[in-house]
């Protein structure tokens, strides 16, 4: 295992702003959503395409949300589920069902695992908080056997049209109030709806995971356009380079 890096003055913000709101976070995600994100989640594990026995690693794991739904859905899935922000997988180790994974803790950009032990590499809402979105792909894909799967769910920027303004206002007006209601961090909640109207579009990032050699690259919008998943598959033979 390599030595973890030390943080960025990024890396050293999101993992403070995350562990201020560990306690109340998944409540939080519950109010911001309507409830939706387990069903989005559902579909990450979904697409992992887990096989029984699995290896399966969730990055930025967070509470464990999709950890635990990795295990739900395939019971027999040997799970890791690692972060850098401590004080939520804290949280996390007080679920239901939580003793059945491995907590670990781990920097996305520095993955301190060999080359090719995972069937799937999983997260949700990683790539917008991250400093270097290929090198944070590159590792992910480094870990994944070949033919294995990586899945990503995470915001992208609301689609132009007439719902436009009232998504900029949720995201802008409401959750941070919200946020200042129920978790006494209105800070925290409006970085996390500007750094959503900031970050990459879909097709963007579906761009940036070819570009980090993967290939059957897919997404799906939900949400008014506001989520998506993206997927795609390490070749199970090399591709030369052209």
């Amino acid at each position: 295992m390599t030595e973890p890096s030390p943080p960025t003055d990024h890396a050293r913000y999101v993992q403070d702003m995350f562990g201020r709101i560990a306690a109340r976070y998944d409540l939080m995600n519950r109010l911001m959503t309507f409830g939706q994100d387990r069903r989005w989640r559902r579909f990450v594990v979904q697409q992992a395409h887990l096989p029984p026995g699995g290896w399966l690693l969730d990055i930025a794991t967070g509470t464990g949300d999709i950890a635990l739904e990795a295990r739900r859905q395939v019971p027999t899935a040997r799970v890791i589920a690692a972060d850098f922000t401590l004080p939520m997988m804290q949280v996390g180790r007080r679920r239901a069902g939580a003793s059945a994974i491995a907590w670990q803790a781990a920097d996305t950009l520095r993955l301190p695992y060999a080359d090719g032990v995972f069937d799937a590499v999983v997260s949700g809402y990683l790539f917008r908080n991250v400093s270097d979105i290929p090198a944070a792909l590159r590792e992910q894909v480094r870990v994944l056997k070949p033919g294995g799967r990586l899945v990503t769910l995470d915001t992208t920027p609301p689609p132009g049209g007439p719902l436009r303004p009232l998504i900029q206002f949720h995201l802008r007006v409401v959750i941070p109030m919200l946020g200042r209601l129920v978790s006494g961090q209105a800070d925290a909640y409006r970085y996390l709806p500007e750094s959503t109207l900031g970050f990459k579009s879909a097709e963007e990032l579906a761009g940036l995971m070819r570009a980090a050699g993967l290939v059957e690259v897919g997404f799906r919008r939900f949400m008014f356009g506001t989520m998506a998943v993206h997927w795609g598959t390490r070749p199970a033979v090399a591709v030369p380079e052209s």
